[in-house]
């Protein structure tokens, strides 16, 4: 990373689950989930938040448990990703993501601009006490602009506004590195064309399923650049570890499209069990033996999970799974997997 200050772990928290992703924790697991995550570490603890995250639920768990917990804030690095500002709740549940969060008392609204941006950080720093995030970013551009095609023109210009905004945080020192997370990768790839980001997040894009040739030379150009990439969501919501969420959407078999993912999960779950791998292990060595990546961020509900999900990224995986995987046409890019076999 440009100007990096610190150490980026293989593993960095993700928060969506502090923010009810799926299901309401009560208060005790998220005070223990926080607790391990800080106690497993290695003297330093990497966690990934946003403001869309249970309409600031998340960050506001976070500082109020890491503050309770006595976690001085230099043991700690946040990256707060930022484009959605908590509202106030008029409707029977969300609206900005409806069936995903649960039990909310807010809703949120997407603010993509130069003042929204700043307002986004600010109320973020206010839920997250005295943790301010050092990592900032654009959350989610991506859908900033498919949610009004005909408008494209001026909100891409809303985007680079907000970036301006961060870039400015960032030369007065109150933030280290500015980046962006979003779920489609070619936004990523149009944002760095205008934008000196110190850091990508890529969200559902670079997968055991999904691993588009394309993507994988910008990633490599990223790294060739020095931008650091963090890979998330390799589970895709879950779905490649036994769910039924795919992409934040709760699916089942009847479509083609359905049906097709879940023949593909059949025949993956085959062969991780004809080898004993561990398909939540598969998924994240597959997703950090990528050219660039740095890092991977996983979300758990369980603080039984930690320790597991550190381990994860250490695991040894033989290379006769990934050829099968490969003979299976299951992963189907021979130079990733040539990468992947001999990282």
């Amino acid at each position: 990373m440009r100007e990096k200050k610190w150490h980026l772990p293989k593993v960095i928290f993700g928060t969506s689950g502090l923010g009810n992703l799926f299901v309401a924790l009560d208060e005790t697991t998220k005070r223990e989930i926080i607790r391990q995550c800080v106690l497993l570490s290695n003297g330093h603890t990497v966690f990934d938040t946003a403001g869309k995250y249970g309409a600031g639920l998340a960050l506001e768990v976070l500082g109020k448990y890491l503050q309770e917990l006595n976690i001085p804030p230099q043991q700690v690095t946040i990256s707060n990703k930022l484009g959605w500002l908590r509202c106030e709740l008029k409707t029977p549940e969300p609206t900005f993501e409806p069936g995903v969060w649960k039990n909310l008392q807010y809703d949120a609204v997407q603010k993509i601009s130069y003042e929204g941006i700043l307002e986004c950080f600010e109320k973020g720093n206010a839920l997250l006490k005295r943790y301010i995030p050092q990592m900032v970013s654009v959350h989610d551009p991506d859908e900033y602009l498919a949610a009004d095609t005909n408008n494209a023109h001026h909100r891409y210009q809303h985007i680079l506004d907000a970036y301006s905004a961060l870039f400015e945080l960032k030369q007065k020192g109150r933030v280290q590195a500015v980046g962006v997370g979003a779920k489609d990768w070619r936004i990523i790839q149009r944002i760095v064309q205008d934008v000196p980001l110190d850091w990508v997040m890529f969200a559902n894009s670079m997968t055991i399923l999904r691993h588009p040739p394309q993507l994988m030379r910008f990633m490599e150009e990223l790294d060739q650049k020095g931008i650091t990439i963090i890979n998330s969501a390799v589970f895709h919501s879950g779905f490649l570890a036994d769910t039924d969420y795919f992409d934040y959407k709760r699916i089942q078999p009847g479509t083609s499209e359905n049906d097709e993912l879940f023949h593909w999960r059949d025949q993956f779950f085959a062969i991780c069990d004809k080898f004993e791998v561990k398909p939540a292990v598969a998924c994240v060595q597959f997703a950090l033996h990528v050219p660039g990546v740095k890092g991977i961020a996983l979300n758990t509900t369980s603080p039984r999970r930690i320790r597991e999900n550190i381990e994860m990224a250490y695991a040894s995986i033989p290379d006769a799974f990934w050829k099968e995987l490969n003979k299976a046409g299951l992963i189907s890019t021979d130079h990733l997997l040539t990468r992947t076999l001999n990282s």
